[in-house]
C-alpha cells in the first residue's frame, strides 16, 4: 500500500512538473535557433575592463517586471539592457554581505538573494532576512514545482540543503553527509529533485535521499541530458552524463576534455556549456562549436548562463556579460566551413544546393555542408567570377582563363579566354549564352563563339554591369555601369533604351529583376524603378525607402519584394506594393532589417560580379556582401512576442532626484515643489533582446496635445511647466515594431508659489478690476469733458456760421442794392442818351446803326445786372413768399439759361418764416446752377411741399451728374454750403449724384411759421 501512494505521488508530482514546464515554454515562447553556431547568433559584450562593472557577475535572474538582476562581488545590480542602476537596500537596511553569489526569481516576483554570508528576500518593496543562513555561503537556489524554495549552502565544516516554505525553514547536512558544499541544484521533468554536492550526487525527492558516487568531488552544475530521463553533470574534469544510475563521460569537441563550469538548456534544445576557462561551448545538432574571447567573448571563464524569456543566452565571464540572440540575416562565414570570406557571387541551383564564387574557390553548399573545387579538383588557377545555370542543369562559370561548367564535382573548361573578365552571364532556353565582357556582349553556344558585339555597337562606351533573359518576349536586358541606363536588345537590335531622359534614376545599374507581372525592376546607386509597359515608376528614400542606394531586388515565394539598400534589407508586402503601382505619387510602407539584425551595409556593390543574390529551393534568399554570406529566410523571421513591459524608472526636477522606482512604486500623491523650472522623467522599455531598437513615444496630459515621437531617448524634459495635476504617459514598441499601448503612467502635482494660487489670482482679478474701473470713470469724465467741449466748439461753430450766413445775405443786400441803385440807375442814363444820339444821327449813317447796337448791349447788360441784383436780393421773396419767389425765379433761370425748368410749389408754404425760406431758396438757387454748369442736363424739376410738419424741397435733373473728382471728398463748396444752412435750421440733407444718372438734392428742414 505503502509503494502503490509513494507511485501516485510521484505521478502527480510528474503531471505537474511537466504542466509547469508548459507553462514556462507558453511564457517564454522566444528561442535561439539551434541550428545556427554561436558566431551567426548576434552578440553584444560588456566588459569590465570598459567600465561596465566593477567586478565579476556571479548570477544573473529576470524579474517578472522584465528587468534583469546581476548579482556580482561588489552587490546587485539592475539592468534594462541599455543602463545599469546599483540596488541599495532601504534605509536601515543592509544586505548580509556585498558578494552576491545567487540570485532566484521566484513565481510570485520574489526576488532571493544569496550572499557570502546569508540570505534575503525582497518582495513588496520589503526586505526580509533569514537568521538561519547567517555567516553562511549561499551556493544554490531553485524552485520546485511546489512553489518550495531550496537552497544550498558552503558551510565549514558542512554544507547544508534547507527547504523554505510559507516562511519555515527546514534544513538537512548537519551530519556531513553532503560535504562542504551543494553546488547545484535541479528538477527534471518528472519532478525529481537532484543535488550535486561534495559528496557526489544525491536524488533527494521523492522518496529517501539516495547518493551516486562520481570519479570527482567537484561538482559544479546539473541540467537535462540530450534524452529523457538523461542528466547533465558539468564537473571539473568534464561534461559528464547520467542514466539510470550510471555517469559517463560526454563527448564534445570531438571527445576532447573540457573543464565545465556551467550548463544551460534552451528552450529550442540547444546545450551550451560553460567552461572553467576555454569559453563557451554550443552543442546543436550533434555537432559542437567553441566560442572564445579570440572570437570576441568578454572572457574565458565562465561564472553564469541564463536565458530571458525573449530567448537571448546571457553570460557572465570574468572580463564581463555577453548576450546572444537570434538574427532575422545569418551569416555563413569561413567558421561555417566558407573558403574564403571574399565571396562576391552567388547561385541558388534547382537542386537546392547554392553555390558561392570566392576568392579561392567555388564553394556548394547543400543541407548544411559546404564542399569546395579548388585547384587540385579541377579548379582554372584563378577564382570563378559570374555564374549562370542552364536548363540542363549545367553550373557555369568564368574565370580569367575561360569559361566552363561544373559536372560531377569538377570544373571542365570549353572555352579559353585568358586574361578576361565577365560580369555577368544569362542565357536562354535554346542553350544560347550571353556574357558581360569587357571589350563585348559575347554571344555563345555550345561553348563557341558565334557573335561577338563590341559595346559601341549598342551606343555604349562600357561594359553592362547585369544580363538578364526575358524568356517572355525572348530578348535581353542590359544594365550599364558608368552613366547608367537601362536597353532592350533582341535580333541583333538595341529596340528600346530608358535613361535619365526618360526618367530612370541615374547612375550605375547594379541588378536587373523581372517580377511575375512582366515587371522589370532596375536597382541603381539612385533608387529603385519599375518598368512595364514603357512606363517608369520609381522608388527612393522620398517615396517610402530608406536610403536611395539599391544594389538588388528579389521577390520571394510569397510575390513580396525584397531589396538590399545601403542601410538595410527591405521588404515591401504584396498589398503595399500593389497600391503603390497603382498610385506611384503615394508613400510606401516597408519593413527593414539593418545592422541589428546581422545586415552587413555596404554603401556600393559588394562585387562586380553576379549574381550578387539568389532565392534558393526552400525560399531562403542569399547574397553576398564581400565579407561572406548572408541568408534570410522569408517564411520564418524572428518575431519578438512580447510587447515590452515599460516602466518610469525616476523624476527629476531642477536636478534633484524627486522619486526612484528601485525601492517602491510611485506615490499616488507625488508632489513637486513650487516653482519647478527643469523637469527631467526617466522611462525604459524591458525588451533585452534589442534595445537599441525599442522605439518610445509619450505624453504628458494637461501639457502636450499629442503623443511625442521620442525614438529611443528614454528621457523626457520639460521646462516652466505651471503648477497643476499632471499624467506622464509612454508607450514603446519592441525591435520587431510590436507596441505596447497600454504602457505607464505616472501622476504629480507642482505645488503653486503663493502667487500663484487661486486666491491670489483671484485678489489680482479684484485689483484689477478694480483699476479698471478707476480708468473707466476717468475715462468717462475726459470723455464727458470732451462732449462738453465739442458741443461748446459746435455751438460757436454755428454761431460762426449763422453770422457768416447773416454777412452773406447782408453783403448780397448791399451789393445788390448798390447795382440797382448805382450802376444799374447810369446803365439806363447812358441807354437814353445813346437812344437820344440814335435820333439825331441821320438815318442812313453807320454811325445810327453803331450806336444803336451799342444801345442794345447796354440794355442787355442792364436786364443782367438786374437779375444778378434780384438773385442777390429777391426782393419778392420778402413780398409774395417763397412758392412765388422760387417759381418767378425758375421761369427766369429757364429763359436766361435756356435750361427747361418745371416748378411745382405748395401755397402752404407760403407761411414759413423768412429764415428758413431764405435757405431752402438759397438750396434752389445753388443747385439749378449746378445743373446748368455741371450736369448738362435736359430737364429740371423743382418741387416744394410741405407735410407732417416739415418742408421738403427736392430738385433733381436728368444729366450726366456730377463724379466725385469734381465735388471733391466733401462734396463741393457748394454742397458744404448748403448742408450748412439745413443744418442750422435742424434739418436734413441729402445729396446724391451717380455718373449717368442725373443728380438730386433733397433738403428738409421743420416747418416754422413766420412770427
Amino acid at each position: 500500500m505503502k509503494t502503490y501512494f509513494e507511485d501516485m505521488e510521484s505521478l502527480l508530482r510528474s503531471v505537474a512538473t511537466r504542466l509547469a514546464s508548459a507553462l514556462v515554454c507558453c511564457v517564454c515562447a522566444l528561442a535561439l535557433d539551434s541550428s545556427f553556431d554561436i558566431s551567426q547568433y548576434a552578440h553584444t559584450a560588456w566588459t569590465i575592463r570598459e567600465g561596465f562593472f566593477r567586478g565579476n557577475i556571479y548570477s544573473i535572474a529576470q524579474g517578472r517586471d522584465g528587468y534583469l538582476w546581476l548579482g556580482t562581488e561588489f552587490g546587485l545590480l539592475r539592468f534594462d539592457g541599455n543602463r545599469l542602476t546599483p540596488w541599495q537596500p532601504p534605509a536601515g537596511q543592509s544586505l548580509p554581505g556585498s558578494g552576491i553569489t545567487k540570485l532566484l526569481v521566484t513565481n510570485d516576483g520574489t526576488l532571493w538573494i544569496g550572499t557570502y554570508a546569508g540570505l534575503i528576500s525582497w518582495s513588496g518593496g520589503k526586505l526580509n532576512r533569514y537568521p538561519e543562513f547567517d555567516n553562511q555561503f549561499v551556493a544554490s537556489m531553485l524552485q520546485d514545482h511546489e512553489g518550495t524554495v531550496w537552497v544550498g549552502t558552503l558551510g565549514s565544516p558542512f554544507g547544508r540543503l534547507c527547504a523554505i516554505k510559507n516562511g519555515d525553514v527546514k534544513c538537512q547536512g548537519q551530519d556531513g553527509a553532503l560535504g562542504r558544499m551543494v553546488a547545484s541544484l535541479y528538477e527534471d521533468s518528472t519532478g525529481v529533485l537532484w543535488a550535486a554536492a561534495q559528496s557526489g550526487l544525491w536524488r533527494w525527492r521523492p522518496g529517501h535521499p539516495t547518493q551516486y558516487a562520481m570519479p570527482t568531488t567537484e561538482l559544479k552544475d546539473l541540467n537535462s541530458g540530450d534524452q529523457e530521463g538523461e542528466l547533465l553533470i558539468a564537473t571539473r574534469d568534464g561534461t559528464r552524463q547520467f542514466a539510470h544510475g550510471k555517469s559517463e563521460a560526454y563527448a564534445i569537441l570531438g571527445g576532447k576534455s573540457v573543464g565545465t563550469n556551467r550548463l544551460l538548456r534552451d528552450h529550442d534544445g540547444g546545450l551550451w556549456i560553460g567552461t572553467i576557462d576555454q569559453g563557451l561551448i554550443h552543442v546543436h545538432h550533434g555537432r559542437a562549436d567553441l566560442f572564445s574571447k579570440s572570437d570576441g567573448l568578454s572572457g574565458d571563464v565562465i561564472f553564469s548562463l541564463f536565458e530571458d524569456r525573449e530567448g537571448s543566452v546571457w553570460v557572465s565571464t570574468n572580463g564581463g556579460l555577453d548576450r546572444f540572440r537570434d538574427l532575422a540575416v545569418s551569416t555563413i562565414s569561413v567558421k561555417q566551413g566558407l573558403s574564403n570570406d571574399a565571396a562576391w557571387s552567388i547561385l541558388a541551383a534547382r537542386d537546392g544546393s547554392v553555390w558561392v564564387g570566392s576568392r579561392d574557390g567555388l564553394n556548394q553548399w547543400n543541407n548544411g555542408q559546404i564542399s569546395t573545387i579548388r585547384r587540385g579538383s579541377g579548379q582554372p588557377d584563378d577564382a570563378p567570377q559570374s555564374l549562370f545555370q542552364d536548363d540542363r542543369g549545367h553550373v557555369w562559370t568564368f574565370t580569367s582563363r575561360g569559361l566552363g561548367y561544373i559536372e560531377r564535382g569538377r570544373f571542365v573548361l570549353v572555352n579559353a579566354a585568358p586574361g578576361g573578365q565577365v560580369h555577368s552571364i544569362t542565357g536562354d532556353n535554346q542553350g544560347n549564352l550571353w556574357l558581360s565582357e569587357n571589350a563585348s556582349l559575347l554571344h555563345m553556344r555550345g561553348g563557341h563563339v558565334i557573335e561577338q558585339i563590341p559595346w559601341s555597337r549598342l551606343g555604349r562606351q562600357e561594359s553592362a554591369s547585369v544580363l538578364l533573359y526575358d524568356r517572355d518576349h525572348g530578348g535581353l536586358w542590359l544594365g550599364f555601369w558608368r552613366g547608367g541606363g537601362v536597353s532592350y536588345f533582341k535580333d541583333g537590335q538595341v529596340r528600346s533604351s530608358y535613361t535619365a531622359a526618360q526618367g530612370l534614376t541615374p547612375n550605375a545599374v547594379s541588378d536587373l529583376q523581372l517580377d511575375h507581372e512582366g515587371a522589370l525592376w532596375v536597382a541603381t546607386q539612385d533608387g529603385l524603378n519599375r518598368i512595364k509597359d514603357g512606363r517608369i515608376a520609381t522608388l527612393t528614400s522620398r517615396n517610402g525607402l530608406p536610403c536611395d542606394t539599391v544594389h538588388w531586388t528579389m521577390e520571394d515565394d510569397d510575390q513580396a519584394l525584397w531589396a538590399y539598400t545601403a542601410c538595410g534589407i527591405v521588404r515591401i508586402a504584396p498589398t503595399k506594393l500593389n497600391a503603390w503601382v497603382a498610385d506611384p505619387k503615394r508613400t510606401i510602407e516597408a519593413t527593414v532589417w539593418d545592422a541589428a539584425d546581422g545586415v552587413r551595409l555596404r554603401s556600393t556593390a559588394a562585387s562586380f560580379y553576379g549574381p550578387r543574390a539568389a532565392k534558393s529551393a526552400d525560399g531562403k534568399l542569399w547574397f553576398v556582401t564581400g565579407e561572406g554570406v548572408q541568408v534570410i529566410d522569408p517564411r520564418h523571421l524572428p518575431f519578438n512576442k512580447f510587447p515590452p513591459p515599460i516602466r518610469i524608472e525616476q523624476i527629476t526636477s531642477d536636478h534633484k532626484m524627486r522619486w526612484q522606482n528601485l525601492l517602491s512604486e510611485a506615490p499616488a500623491n507625488l508632489r513637486l515643489p513650487r516653482l519647478t523650472r527643469d523637469l527631467e522623467i526617466e522611462y525604459t522599455a524591458l525588451s533585452l533582446a534589442a534595445p537599441e531598437k525599442i522605439r518610445f513615444k509619450y505624453k504628458l496630459e494637461g501639457y502636450d496635445a499629442d503623443w511625442q515621437d521620442a525614438g529611443n531617448r528614454r528621457q523626457a524634459f520639460y521646462t516652466n511647466l505651471a503648477p497643476a495635476n499632471y499624467r506622464f504617459r509612454v508607450v514603446a514598441s519592441n525591435n520587431s515594431g510590436l507596441w505596447n499601448e497600454e504602457g505607464a503612467s505616472l501622476d504629480f502635482a507642482i505645488d503653486p508659489a503663493y502667487y500663484q494660487t487661486n486666491w491670489f489670482r483671484a485678489l489680482c482679478v479684484l485689483a484689477f478690476v478694480a483699476m479698471l474701473w478707476t480708468v473707466y470713470q476717468l475715462r468717462v469724465r475726459v470723455l464727458k469733458r470732451r462732449h462738453a467741449l465739442l458741443q461748446q466748439h459746435q455751438s460757436e461753430i454755428r454761431a460762426l456760421n449763422e453770422q457768416m450766413i447773416k454777412a452773406q445775405e447782408a453783403e448780397r443786400m448791399r451789393i445788390s442794392g448798390e447795382l440797382h441803385d448805382g450802376v444799374l440807375q447810369q446803365i439806363t442814363s447812358l441807354a437814353l442818351r445813346l437812344g437820344k444820339v440814335r435820333r439825331q444821327a441821320p438815318p442812313e449813317s453807320e454811325d445810327k446803326a453803331t450806336v444803336s447796337a451799342l444801345q442794345q448791349d447796354l440794355i442787355q447788360i442792364g436786364t443782367d445786372i438786374r437779375h444778378i441784383s434780384h438773385e442777390l436780393h429777391p426782393a419778392l421773396l420778402q413780398e409774395s413768399g417763397l412758392p412765388a419767389a422760387l417759381s418767378s425765379y425758375c421761369e427766369e433761370f429757364s429763359k436766361v439759361r435756356g435750361l427747361a425748368v418745371t416748378c411745382e410749389t405748395d401755397e402752404s408754404v407760403n407761411e414759413l418764416s423768412p429764415g428758413a425760406a431764405l435757405c431752402l431758396y438759397r438750396i434752389a438757387q445753388e443747385a439749378l446752377g449746378n445743373a446748368a454748369k455741371y450736369s448738362e442736363a435736359k430737364k429740371v424739376k423743382v418741387q416744394l411741399t410741405r407735410a407732417n410738419g416739415t418742408v421738403c424741397l427736392l430738385v433733381s435733373d436728368d444729366g450726366v451728374g456730377c463724379a466725385l473728382d469734381q465735388l471733391g471728398k466733401s462734396g463741393g463748396l457748394g454742397v458744404i454750403n448748403m448742408r450748412e444752412r439745413v443744418l442750422q435750421l435742424r434739418g436734413s440733407f441729402e445729396f446724391h449724384s451717380t455718373p449717368g444718372r442725373g443728380t438730386t438734392v433733397k433738403a428738409e428742414v421743420p416747418f416754422r411759421p413766420a412770427p
